[in-house]
């Protein structure tokens, strides 16, 4: 009898953790939610269509102009426009493959006030520091001025712009390094909120997870779009991952949590019996 109930609350605990790590994943579109009918990759349809599935947050980019204006685009070279070098005029004529002009920061966030998605701004690597501080000054103010502090998180590649964004980003504002190069207590040492990193990088230092949840950090792994993958890093514990198949990681966290609530039920209905 003892050595039942052994069993079973072994298979409680474990039923209980599996149930946990999937509640305890969250889902955050890359680019937005752009795999989808009448969207594209940082679109502002992407964003609608991101929180239109409720994924927990819609990641973007943004870069700075020649004439100081910030617009949200991935490349650095899209359509044959240069980013850093061509004016908002310029950059906002491009047409997506969606039909839509690329957007202006300021347009992306207008049309964010009215959904709940959280915004992940991930800040580009610019040709400077100083450009790149121009850039989290502008980007701070305008998410401030436009009420959506308490819904902003800031990822970047580069060391001076996550500093910057520590600096002048309100205590507390979740900042990410995306890198993959500095260990967690060299981030918690910087400020950060924890690692963004490539899945590879944990494939590596898997035991860099309980390090950053033991430092009172959250991990983020990204751009995961094999299912095996997202299996694997929902089982070591991993707060968000990133992802260009936001429907698929939805699916898998609801088969992992009705496994595992099938698992509770069938050991609780055999404890029963003992």
């Amino acid at each position: 009898m003892k050595l039942k109930k052994l069993l079973f609350a072994s298979a409680m605990s474990l039923a209980a953790c599996g149930i946990l790590q999937a509640q305890n994943t969250q889902v955050i579109a890359h680019r937005g939610f752009w795999k989808t009918d009448g969207s594209a990759q940082n679109s502002i349809a992407a964003l609608v269509k991101a929180d239109s599935i409720h994924c927990y947050g819609s990641e973007f980019d943004v870069w700075l102009t020649a004439d100081n204006k910030l617009i949200v685009d991935h490349d650095g070279v899209f359509k044959g426009v240069r980013m850093e070098t061509s004016t908002e005029k310029e950059c906002t004529s491009i047409i997506l493959d969606n039909g839509e002009n690329l957007p202006t920061l300021q347009q992306y966030l207008d049309k964010a006030k009215g959904l709940k998605t959280r915004l992940i701004l991930e800040l580009k690597g610019h040709k400077t520091p100083e450009r790149e501080t121009l850039a989290v000054e502008q980007i701070v103010t305008m998410i401030k001025e436009m009420g959506l502090e308490e819904r902003t998180e800031y990822i970047t590649f580069s060391r001076h712009a996550t500093k910057e964004f520590i600096r002048l980003a309100p205590k507390g504002t979740p900042v990410y390094y995306l890198e993959g190069d500095l260990n967690p207590q060299e981030l918690k040492d910087m400020g950060c909120a924890g690692p963004d990193y490539h899945f590879s990088v944990f494939k590596k230092h898997p035991e860099w997870i309980k390090e950053c949840h033991d430092l009172g950090m959250k991990v983020n792994a990204w751009t995961v779009n094999d299912a095996k993958d997202m299996e694997r890093l929902i089982s070591q514990g991993v707060d968000f991952i990133t992802t260009n198949e936001p429907v698929l990681l939805q699916e898998i966290l609801k088969k992992l949590q009705a496994t595992s609530y099938k698992c509770l039920s069938e050991h609780c209905a055999a404890t029963c019996s003992l």
